[in-house]
């Protein structure tokens, strides 16, 4: 490339919005301010308009210097501004941080918090609170820090959850202090039907390894969670039909999992949308944790069955495109994606960009996920470039 070439894929987190016109997708890359990773972000609107996004900032996971910061996106300047400190524990690392917004219209920013790494301990997450502030004035300020979940070893990535009923079901796991901790953890869900004044847990039946559950309520009290596996095989599945207060042993579905974080929603039509990486170990085995060193691409599937099939996707993020099973480790990580879908049915999806460099922010709508066609298979005729 000569020095007079036009650059069209620079990184540059400068918090502007751009339209990209082959895709119809609006994107921005988040500024970084002065931190060196972001990692695991999570999104909300506000009731101004705004939107407010949230990931871990610092040295590197795990660190005691990790923090939760914050940036806005202003609607009326379409900007993201620069990221703040919200989280305010310097002694510990503050992670997965992720918004509920509370019948009383405060929107709390929930996250783990964990001891800093040791020089003879790198995976500190036995150590492992839930730590919670909430914000009344759309993001301009919070409330001190205070603790949700004391149990040590407890993890969470989504969010509180309000079911038909009115019960608040909120996904965690259990870390164990151990070699295999990681393969050991088991789906724990936080239970409350007073609004969070109480709690009770709920464990899944031979969940361990399974984690990053991710609830939807099909229809009143029949739920389903998604979740990552330790493994790197497949995303699996568990239902309930009693709001939650039994589960299924979970079941892989058709979706490859690479072991990175996952998220579900359920779309204003009903069907379900999961974020995710296409991709997995090669050769997984159960019960062995595996780490895949690809962490790309980032894609969306929709099913309309409640999770049994998945006909329709969309690839949002290729990265650099490397596909051989020699090169294709080429690709930067894009990972943690967290997908909203806002009161006007516009989807957000964010997610850690090029090896947590900074966040990416898309925004689409479900017509650009299904496109314009619903079929299985076309014909084309090469000679005379007929579709059919």
């Amino acid at each position: 490339m000569s020095n007079n070439s036009l650059v069209i894929h620079e990184s540059i987190p400068n918090g502007k919005l751009y339209h990209d016109d082959y895709t119809n997708i609006d994107f921005s890359l988040i500024p970084s301010g002065p931190f060196s990773t972001a990692h695991a972000p999570t999104i909300i609107k506000l009731d101004d308009g705004d939107l407010l996004c949230a990931w871990f900032a610092g040295s590197f996971e795990g660190s005691p210097d990790i923090s939760i910061v914050l940036s806005k996106f202003n609607h009326e300047s379409q900007e993201w501004n620069e990221p703040k400190i919200v989280s305010q524990d310097d002694t510990r690392s503050e992670q997965n941080p992720s918004f509920f917004h509370a019948p009383d219209k405060s929107v709390w920013l929930i996250y783990t918090s964990q001891e800093g790494r040791r020089p003879d301990k790198d995976n500190m997450q036995f150590t492992s609170i839930i730590k919670y502030q909430k914000t009344y004035d759309n993001g301009e300020n919070w409330t001190e820090p205070e603790v949700l979940f004391s149990q040590t070893g407890t993890f969470a990535r989504q969010t509180i959850q309000v079911l038909s009923n009115g019960r608040w079901i909120f996904s965690t796991w259990v870390c164990e202090d151990s070699e295999l901790g990681l393969t050991n953890d088991p789906t724990v869900f936080q239970v409350s039907d007073d609004e969070g004044l109480t709690w009770k847990e709920v464990r899944m039946p031979e969940s361990n390894g399974r984690v990053h559950a991710n609830v939807i309520e099909l229809e009143d009290g029949h739920l389903v969670a998604f979740m990552r596996s330790r493994f790197a095989d497949y995303i699996y599945r568990s239902e309930s039909t009693d709001y939650g207060d039994s589960w299924t042993v979970p079941e892989p579905t058709i979706l490859p999992n690479n072991n990175a974080s996952i998220s579900a929603i359920k779309l204003d039509n009903d069907a379900i949308a999961i974020a995710y990486n296409a991709s997995s170990a090669n050769n997984p085995e159960k019960g062995k944790v595996a780490w895949p060193g690809l962490r790309n691409p980032v894609v969306v599937s929709v099913s309309e069955d409640g999770g049994n099939t998945w006909p329709i996707g969309r690839i949002i993020e290729h990265g650099e495109g490397f596909i051989g099973a020699e090169n294709k480790t080429n690709n930067s990580q894009f990972e943690y994606p967290t997908i909203y879908q806002d009161a006007e049915g516009h989807l957000h999806l964010v997610y850690a960009y090029k090896n947590r460099i900074c966040v990416k922010y898309n925004s689409f709508s479900v017509k650009d996920i299904y496109g314009e066609k619903r079929e299985n298979e076309r014909v084309y005729n090469p000679t005379s470039g007929e579709i059919s």
